[in-house]
């Protein structure tokens, strides 16, 4: 996958996933607010959408094409562990953290296995109802999201945050008053959540 690698002083990497458009640069100084010394990985999504860079593709907005979503998260995940080696940092200390359809691809990853014992969902959506969750019995989930998102409408958050939370997951839930947009208070929370996994 499209990345870089920028190496920080803590066993601690926070891996970056931007939103519909973005680029690998997007959610560096985001990382840096959340956590300065922290190893950084940041991917690049390579899947195009009239030009725009995704992570998967999608059949219109908030349509999602669950076979390729299926595909890219295998991706990912496989992606992760061939890092962990190449850059010789900690799989298990991997912390990931994403926009809208970085978010999602990590939303389904972790519909998929416990992948993760810390992960930052800026704006997401539910990923697959098709999926059984996993027991995600010691994972812990950020989530973020907008009052009045016209992309990601509170019944989303509440249905993801439930269905993490019956898996087994500790989710804390953060909205704000806008919409899809990323806020000043939705990153200050999560400064505050992630503070206990940052070594």
């Amino acid at each position: 996958m499209i990345h870089q690698f920028i190496k920080g002083s803590t066993d601690t990497t926070l891996v970056l996933l931007h939103g519909t458009g973005g680029s690998e640069q997007d959610l560096i100084p985001l990382a840096r607010e959340l956590s300065p010394e922290a190893n950084i990985l940041t991917l690049r999504g390579d899947v195009m959408e009239n030009g725009m860079s995704r992570f998967f593709r999608r059949h219109a907005e908030g349509v999602l094409d669950l076979e390729d979503l299926k595909k890219q998260t295998e991706r990912f995940l496989d992606f992760l562990d061939e890092a962990a080696t190449k850059y010789e940092v900690d799989r298990n200390r991997m912390i990931p953290l994403g926009y809208s359809n970085g978010a999602n691809l990590i939303g389904s990853a972790l519909y998929r296995q416990n992948a993760f014992k810390a992960s930052l969902l800026f704006h997401p959506m539910v990923p697959d109802r098709s999926l059984s969750v996993p027991d995600l019995s010691g994972a812990n989930v950020f989530i973020s999201a907008g009052e009045r998102d016209p992309i990601c409408p509170k019944t989303e958050t509440e249905e993801l945050t439930s269905t993490l939370r019956q898996a087994g997951a500790e989710v804390e839930l953060f909205y704000h008053s806008g919409g899809h947009e990323l806020r000043m208070e939705e990153v200050t929370a999560a400064r505050t959540w992630i503070d206990r996994f940052i070594d």
